[in-house]
């Protein structure tokens, strides 16, 4: 064991020698390096907290997973034997209707380790009347403090307070503004099916998407299940889950479980993940680019450096050194320089983070996890060992008398 550590020391001790002989080499190429992986982490972190960013202020608003009753389809009758039958079919209208037994279906839920929050819902079209000025509205009936799990409309309160029930409705800032109302005031909401109410305005919301801040409006569930005519009932259960990106292996098995159509968000969101795939396939590419890049840069180094230092390499092999030695001399040094050079880089990064974050724009905050960091070290010294693969070959097999009459 000694010996072993006694040969590495060896090799180590001639691959540092070699790098401080050829000093004004190192450091470009370590800088070169350095560059790559500070463009690399910094890349990285800028996708994923902008990524971070469009996900959180999509489901902000939004449940991960929503269980609805199957559609209604219509009933056709079998033609006769013998008989052809040509059907000309329309789809169904789809009427407003309760989820049947969806207390049996709520407590199954909460069962289920997979889902972090259940909250029935009853929600449907209305006309909300305040003097001359008319609106369509989204009617929302929740039990805060289930739905509470599910969006955190305390967060989102601009003005008044989270109270719903006993006649106190919230509703979104871009539809007070439309009625001229504030908190406060009173708002007449009529379903058309010779259902009405007057509620007070508690609460004013705004989920920062204008469609939502423009119709919904949040009141007790069974205030909502008496002006819907569904007493009892409710037409959507709200999920969400730990694992956001599978929301849709989730939704498959809780419809099954529950033989409800699940709608994920990334079934409803198709467009967003496909932006989403977009730009991770765009950061990848930049990262692959770059490590070829920085391999190339290093070899290049490398091989320079075997030409240069032909004569000590067969000096060396002459005095007993075995090619397997000098292989691993010259793999040391794209280590090293890989090493070096995203210790360098990652420091860098930091710095265009911190200076992202403390004079950008502001959109958004970009987190730089230790994760990333180290995934940049590794892949920085690993790319370093393999860009010094062929010089270290072409090191190697070097005849040590020919070496030694290089001059």
């Amino acid at each position: 064991m000694k010996k072993i550590f006694a040969r590495l020391w060896i090799e180590w001790t001639i691959a540092v020698s070699f790098l401080r002989e050829g000093r004004a080499q190192s450091i470009m190429i370590t800088v070169g390096v350095a560059v790559g992986v500070a463009v690399i982490v910094f890349v990285s972190a800028l996708m994923q907290g902008l990524q971070s960013n469009i996900i959180q202020r999509t489901l902000g608003t939004q449940a991960h997973i929503r269980l609805l009753s199957p559609d209604e389809v219509n009933q056709v009758l079998l033609p006769k034997t013998g008989t052809v039958q040509l059907l000309l079919e329309d789809k169904r209208a789809q009427r407003l209707r309760s989820i049947n037994n969806w207390q049996q279906v709520t407590a199954t839920l909460d069962q289920l380790p997979l889902l972090t929050a259940v909250s029935p819902v009853v929600s449907g079209p209305a006309f909300a009347q305040r003097g001359d000025a008319l609106e369509s509205v989204a009617l929302v009936g929740i039990d805060v403090e289930r739905y509470q799990k599910i969006i955190p409309l305390k967060d989102y309160l601009i003005s008044g307070q989270l109270r719903v029930g006993a006649d106190n409705v919230l509703i979104g800032s871009q539809l007070a503004d439309d009625l001229g109302v504030q908190v406060g005031s009173k708002l007449r909401l009529d379903t058309g099916q010779q259902h009405s109410a007057v509620v007070n305005i508690a609460g004013i919301f705004e989920l920062g998407v204008r469609e939502l801040d423009a119709r919904y409006v949040y009141l007790d569930l069974k205030q909502a299940q008496s002006l819907l005519s569904l007493p009892g009932g409710v037409t959507v259960i709200d999920l969400t889950v730990a694992d956001i990106f599978a929301a849709d292996a989730i939704a498959a098995q809780v419809g099954r479980l529950t033989s409800l159509q699940a709608e994920s968000w990334i079934k409803t969101n198709a467009q967003l993940m496909n932006a989403i795939s977009a730009q991770s396939l765009s950061s990848n590419m930049i990262i692959i680019f770059v490590a070829i890049s920085v391999a190339f840069g290093i070899a290049s180094v490398l091989s320079v450096s075997v030409v240069q230092r032909t004569r000590e390499i067969g000096i060396l092999r002459a005095t007993g050194a075995t090619r397997q030695q000098i292989l691993r001399i010259f793999l040391l040094q794209g280590a090293m320089f890989g090493l070096m050079g995203s210790l360098v880089g990652s420091a860098a990064s930091y710095v265009l983070v911190w200076t992202f974050n403390t004079f950008g724009p502001g959109l958004f905050y970009i987190p730089v996890s230790s994760k990333l960091v180290l995934l940049a070290l590794l892949l920085a010294t690993l790319t370093g060992v393999l860009a010094a693969a062929v010089p270290a070959r072409r090191a190697a097999a070097l005849d040590p008398v020919e070496a030694i009459r290089h001059v």
